[in-house]
């Protein structure tokens, strides 16, 4: 599979693309509406970072006590109930009065459930294209990530300024609707990937095979840790700008979307080792810049410069789909999802936190130099692929 004709002329694709596609949309406005309503309630950097990234913490539990159900659950199913299970949960807390730990403990629900989800979708994926035609589906998806956080941002802070966050976390809540609805009509029956019944004793026998072999583990701190430190840098950007937070998360979508494009379409296979480690630094640079004040319009282009590193996770993803066996797919990439989303939540409460006692430019840069001392640390690790490949582990029975 080498266009992306091809790949949308794949049945069951399109269905999977408009269900993933509107979920991200829902999250979008949800995530920024939230974010908005606690600052505007609190005032405090911290809890505002929380909400946007703290479902991210309850990653953490599901992948080491649910990881096991991706893949032992029809994922039609599994995909519905919890698009519906996210809708519900959005209207729980557009509700007027709605405590703030009601808030607080609908987002740690949702990420709990999300670590689960994300193996499901992913590993489906990988079922629909299979082999080779997963970095080109993959990238298509981080695609309409981008465009859908560059609309679903701009859409959310214009209804957010003339109608009210709540409403706009109604919105979010009709977008999953929608979903549920998509991938129920759309998607097939399929059976379950593993057999067997899932548990935590299995999650934790499959997370330590995933974790035994030295280029799996690499590849997995190098997609967790250095980009998780530079979300950090994005949890923030609300106290940053409060009144144009929103253009900030745009840019960052449009170097998000670029990158993807150019990694997962056009970029020779030669070169897909090589640039991994380059585009890991780009991604923290540009935030040292804001060790001096920046013009706004200056801000947004050096955030869409280090979006584009990004990228770098698609060659990661490929790597590690290429040293997983078949049926703990979904496991592994949820065990992915868990431990980028758990690294997402730590940096955001730390920038949050340092925000708190140093100017919010000034953790920007905190956090964009600890990414670049991991990325170092972990460059004589991230060896070309060929060699990685022969460090795969016999498959260990379950």
């Amino acid at each position: 599979m080498h266009s992306y004709r091809e790949l949308f002329q794949t049945r069951e694709f399109t269905p999977f693309f408009a269900t993933v596609f509107l979920q991200t949309a829902a999250r979008t406005v949800t995530g920024l509406a939230l974010g908005i309503l606690v600052y505007s309630t609190t005032g405090s950097p911290l809890l505002s970072a929380l909400s946007l990234f703290g479902s991210h913490f309850a990653q953490v539990i599901g992948a080491v006590t649910l990881l096991s159900v991706a893949d032992r659950v029809p994922p039609r199913a599994a995909m519905t109930v919890t698009g519906l299970f996210f809708g519900l949960g959005s209207v729980a807390m557009a509700s007027p009065g709605v405590p703030l730990w009601v808030i607080f403990g609908v987002i740690a629900a949702q990420g709990l459930v999300g670590s689960v989800a994300g193996g499901v979708r992913w590993g489906l994926l990988g079922d629909i294209v299979p082999g080779p035609g997963y970095v080109l589906g993959r990238s298509v998806m981080s695609m309409s990530l981008g465009a859908t956080q560059i609309g679903g941002y701009a859409l959310g802070g214009a209804l957010i300024a003339v109608t009210s966050p709540r409403r706009v976390l109604l919105l979010g809540a009709a977008l999953y609707l929608v979903a549920t609805i998509t991938a129920r009509l759309g998607l097939a029956v399929r059976p379950p990937r593993a057999l067997g019944r899932p548990s935590v004793g299995q999650t934790w026998r499959v997370n330590v095979e995933l974790w035994s072999v030295p280029a799996r583990r690499y590849a997995y701190l190098a997609m967790w840790v250095p980009n998780g430190l530079v979300v950090g840098c994005q949890a923030i950007f609300i106290p940053y700008a409060p009144d144009s937070a929103g253009l900030l998360f745009v840019f960052g979508a449009v170097g998000m979307l670029a990158g993807d494009v150019i990694v997962g379409r056009f970029l020779p296979p030669r070169w897909r080792a090589r640039v991994i480690i380059p585009m890991k630094v780009l991604l923290a640079v540009p935030y040292l810049l804001f060790a001096v004040h920046l013009p706004l319009p200056v801000a947004a282009v050096a955030v869409a410069a280090a979006s584009f590193g990004f990228s770098a996770d698609l060659l990661l993803q490929e790597r590690l789909i290429a040293l997983t066996p078949d049926d703990l797919r979904g496991q592994a990439l949820g065990l992915h999802s868990a431990g980028m989303l758990t690294m997402q939540a730590v940096a955001a409460s730390v920038a949050g936190a340092l925000a708190q006692w140093v100017p919010v430019s000034t953790a920007m840069v905190l956090m964009a130099l600890s990414s670049l001392l991991v990325t170092a640390s972990l460059t004589p690790r991230l060896r070309p692929a060929a060699r990685v490949l022969s460090q795969a582990a016999p498959r260990v029975a379950p």
